[in-house]
């Protein structure tokens, strides 16, 4: 009766009071029911505490407790910053913290010269000023997760020195793609005219393009060291297996993600016959830091064959080896070379421009209504990257979580039909065992509650792929 009362009165309001309600009460019911779902997975991570039965051949007892106590670590973690967050962002809203910094980036700007007429110089600043802010407040957030629950895992490799020079040098990478990118955005809409916005689309589409293929070449050597594959087995298979699929390999490099962390992954990268691959050292268990401190944690040098060693030393290493064998790392490659060969990438980028060129679209629409910014404390003024902020973020929250939920449920079925095209390549024992290495290696929990699984899931669970995997192929 209380809720029914309180929408009874939002509707009496003035428009403005109106649109700044609904995104309030928007923004708390994502929130909470966000919060139940991951209170029905944590009730998974601690009533499950024996590995179930269909598991007991792919995960020891030591591996799933491991993982059952990372993954509930991580559970809390997620509720306490989920719930600043919302807090933060609810308070920035009541108090008017979006007015009050624009304000503050327009004095700044008068300091040195600059009156309002300078609106895209006012907005690079309102631009340094938030993102600065933001970097700020989630970096206690962003310590405990590196230096407490990452670190007691035993998958954090960051000291407190790399870790702070590297979150300046994000920051400072940034604010150097962020603010000239935003510049000629709100140039292209200020002069673009009545089809301003399909300038702005296009304009994205291109600066999107180009830092997908500048990004590892150029963008992430700056934060990791990236080396090209040795000459060897693995690099002549891979070449083969690309060239049996026809796909454009030019180079494979390994990245040295373990000065980091011990999580693994594997991705390709470029456009039309520019391809590269590129594997991180945690996931080849040749390369991996980890298998080498254990050798010499358990006294095991590099030996001729026919040396012998205590089998409790051979058994420690062997039981605790990261990463993946030759070829597991070839089924893994095999899975994400599907996703090329079935078009997924491609799908993606066009799902992603046509729902960019919609939302342009609709900011054009309705950047000329005076109450969207009214309703967040611009009376005077409708400035155009407030007016993308507004509706982008705000206005669009419900369209994005529907859209969110979609490509989620997209995505598992992308990665079904790439495990499937890995499979026909006759990868599929590979890939299984491959499955099974990296979720111990990551720790990750394979029990899942099913409405926690369906909305958040990108990646279907180990034991529905593992399933795939074992089922025949269909003529």
């Amino acid at each position: 009766v209380g809720m029914w009362a309180s929408l009874d009165a939002m509707w009496e309001m003035p428009t403005e009071k109106r649109i700044f309600m609904a995104v309030l009460l928007f923004s708390w019911t994502v929130y909470l029911w966000e919060t139940f779902l991951a209170q029905r997975q944590r009730r998974i991570y601690k009533t499950t505490t024996r590995v179930p039965p269909e598991l007991g051949q792919i995960m020891d007892s030591e591996t799933f407790e491991k993982s059952r106590l990372y993954q509930l670590d991580k559970s809390t973690f997620s509720f306490w910053s989920g719930l600043y967050s919302e807090v933060e962002g609810t308070f920035i809203l009541l108090f008017g913290g979006i007015p009050y910094l624009w304000k503050l980036s327009g004095r700044f700007c008068g300091y040195a010269g600059f009156g309002p007429e300078y609106e895209i110089t006012q907005s690079l600043v309102f631009l340094l000023l938030a993102t600065l802010f933001s970097a700020l407040t989630g970096l206690p957030w962003s310590l405990y997760n590196t230096f407490v629950i990452e670190e007691k895992h035993g998958f954090n490799h960051q000291t407190l020195d790399f870790f702070m020079k590297d979150a300046i040098k994000k920051f400072v990478v940034t604010q150097c793609i962020l603010l000239p990118v935003s510049s000629l955005l709100l140039y292209i809409i200020k002069i673009g005219g009545d089809y301003f916005f399909i300038y702005a689309w296009l304009f994205t589409l291109v600066v999107s393009l180009v830092l997908v293929t500048i990004y590892a070449d150029y963008i992430a050597p700056l934060f990791d060291k990236f080396t090209p594959l040795p000459e060897g087995k693995l690099k002549q298979e891979i070449e083969v297996m690309a060239k049996n699929i026809d796909f454009p390999l030019t180079k494979v490099y390994v990245v040295e993600g373990s000065k980091r962390s011990s999580h693994s992954n594997a991705y390709f990268y470029g456009f039309f016959k520019n391809k590269r691959i590129v594997l991180f050292d945690t996931l080849l268990e040749e390369y991996s830091v980890l298998n080498k401190d254990l050798q010499e944690e358990s006294g095991m040098e590099p030996r001729s064959e026919g040396e012998g060693d205590s089998e409790e030393k051979k058994a420690k290493v062997k039981t605790k080896k990261q990463g993946c064998k030759n070829e597991e790392v070839l089924a893994v490659l095999g899975h994400e070379l599907g996703h090329w060969k079935l078009g997924h990438t491609v799908k993606n980028i066009i799902i992603s421009q046509m729902n960019s060129f919609l939302c342009f679209f609709l900011f054009a629409v309705l950047i000329g209504r005076k109450e969207l910014f009214a309703a967040f404390g611009f009376y005077d003024s409708q400035p155009t990257l407030i007016g993308l902020l507004i509706i982008f973020q705000f206005i669009f929250s419900p369209y994005n979580e529907v859209l969110s939920f979609c490509l989620t449920v997209l995505s598992r079925r992308f990665e079904f039909q790439a495990d499937a095209f890995a499979k026909n390549l006759g990868k599929a024992k590979d890939l299984y065992s491959a499955l099974i290495k990296l979720n111990k290696d990551n720790l990750g929990f394979p029990v899942s509650d099913w409405l926690f699984s369906m909305w958040h899931y990108s990646h279907p669970p180990l034991l529905e792929r593992l399933q795939a995997l074992k089922t025949p192929k269909q003529d």
